[in-house]
């Protein structure tokens, strides 16, 4: 499994990249795969902040829906389009084309308290 240095973790599965004062996130490559297939994400916060650990919105895998938490205080600027008609774009490039949000960061600190990569994967037992 890959666990890029370059992102923050939630024990709760979602990763956080952060350019400037806007952050992209989306879910692990751990958390697409215990989930499997992704078929359909629903993001109803654009245009709402959202806090620390608050739902933003849901993935849908064949057998299950997931809740997805919010690991960064801010206002949700978009989501990723592309995950309307491709949303396997999660499972196949969690890191990359299938980050699922941008949010304009309200607490810089909620990133402080994020998981590195190492503490990661020691989370999961990776």
């Amino acid at each position: 499994m890959n666990f890029p240095a370059e992102l923050k973790y939630t024990k709760d599965h979602e990763w956080v990249r952060l350019e400037g004062n806007v952050a992209f996130i989306g879910i692990t490559e751990f958390a697409q795969r215990e989930l499997g297939d992704i078929v359909y994400v629903d993001i109803n916060t654009i245009g709402k902040d959202v806090a620390h650990e608050e739902v933003f919105g849901t993935v849908e895998a064949v057998k299950t829906v997931s809740d997805l938490y919010m690991p960064i205080a801010g206002e949700v600027l978009e989501m990723n389009t592309d995950l309307d008609t491709n949303p396997e774009l999660v499972n196949s490039d969690p890191y990359g084309k299938g980050w699922m949000v941008k949010v304009a960061v309200s607490n810089a600190a909620d990133f402080d308290g994020l998981l590195s990569a190492d503490d990661y994967q020691a989370l999961i037992g990776a």
